[in-house]
């Protein structure tokens, strides 16, 4: 793997752990310009380490896969014998927040140069349906270029690990009720607050308890005040003794954690494909999501979770239905747990992307 930043203390194991190595280029270079021009930082840091892999490093690879970021899809081109494939996860231009006169000046190169550079790739995946048609909004002058589904894997090993730790030396001491997992990056769009309204609601008729748990990193503005707001909030509704806060859960611990919960509650709307039903159904657990975007091409409603409005009363009532029936959580665990063998097994990613790849015309 070749990026601009890899911190290991924010990172996937794989890449710490001897089984992917990984060399930073470009890193140097600010992410930010006085807390503003994050994109065009990032853009130029993937350029500089798409340049390095091109003509400083050794390696002649026979594919280079780039997602995220499409800017250095020319430059990774010039790379000799190589099939460059991006996998589009997100439109950044649909990501962008709006603005004022200045930032539309700003975004107007950078959207060109994001919707030319994808159309550079000689192949186009997304991990979605949904962003599959998001991508053809964002880009329409690349209505030629063919887009094939990719989902994202999980691991399905997980659920035969040993389990570590316990909920105490997470700071969870004897939780009342049925319990719930939120698993998250504490940020604004996840819409997390979600979820402590439902169980306001849901705390009225049946005792739960929900675990909110995900990445947190105290060098990011967000997380730090979102993480406070959340807090908070949790005080304000009254279910702080109802309500478990866990930062950046190792991987053991989030295990852990899925093996013990009755069900994962799920909070996005529109999230563009959502690896975290995926790994709640590999631990065979029940999911509570939104009615839009990737959870409802993940997620079966009624089979092997429920996929509600992005209300707290519809939350509410999936928490009190699982709460109430733990026969029908373990039910759909069970059906969810096929499911995830059936399309997100590593197998079938390796299978799919070698026909994208290679196969298709």
């Amino acid at each position: 793997i070749r990026h601009h930043h890899h911190d290991p203390k924010h990172c996937f194991p794989e890449t710490i752990d001897g089984t992917l190595k990984v060399t930073t280029v470009g890193d140097w270079l600010p992410r930010s310009i006085l807390g503003r021009l994050y994109a065009l930082c990032s853009y130029l840091r993937m350029m500089i380490a798409a340049i390095y892999l091109v003509w400083f490093s050794d390696l002649q690879p026979d594919v280079i896969i780039c997602d995220q970021v499409s800017a250095c899809v020319p430059i990774l081109r010039m790379c000799r014998n190589a099939r460059v494939v991006f996998y589009c996860h997100f439109p950044d231009l649909m990501l962008s927040k709006p603005g004022g006169l200045l930032k539309r000046i700003y975004r107007w190169p950078i959207n060109a140069l994001e919707q030319w550079s994808t159309g550079c790739a000689h192949r186009v995946l997304v991990n979605s349906r949904f962003t599959g048609e998001v991508f053809r909004q964002a880009f329409p002058r690349l209505s030629h270029v063919p887009l094939r589904v990719l989902y994202p894997t999980a691991s399905l090993s997980s659920v035969e690990r040993p389990l570590e730790g316990t909920l105490e030396e997470l700071g969870i001491d004897k939780p009342q009720g049925a319990l719930f997992l939120s698993l998250n990056r504490f940020e604004r769009k996840k819409n997390l607050a979600l979820a402590l309204k439902a169980v306001e609601l849901a705390s009225r008729e049946v005792p739960v308890h929900l675990i909110m748990a995900g990445g947190y990193d105290p060098e990011c503005c967000e997380n730090v005040e979102h993480w406070d707001e959340l807090v908070s909030l949790a005080e304000q509704l009254g279910v702080s003794q109802r309500v478990s806060f866990v930062r950046s859960p190792s991987e053991p611990a989030k295990r852990l954690l899925l093996h013990t919960c009755r069900a994962v509650v799920y909070t996005p709307a529109n999230e563009h494909f959502g690896i975290v039903p995926v790994e709640a159904m590999c631990m065979r657990r029940a999911v509570v999501a939104c009615d839009s975007g990737g959870p409802t091409e993940t997620v079966l409603d009624g089979e092997t979770g429920l996929l509600c409005a992005p209300t707290p009363e519809a939350f509410a009532g999936a928490l009190v239905r699982l709460a109430r029936d733990r026969s029908l959580a373990q039910e759909m665990g069970e059906r969810g747990r096929q499911r995830a063998e059936a399309l997100f097994s590593w197998d079938r990613f390796v299978h799919e992307l070698h026909q994208a790849v290679f196969e298709e015309k």
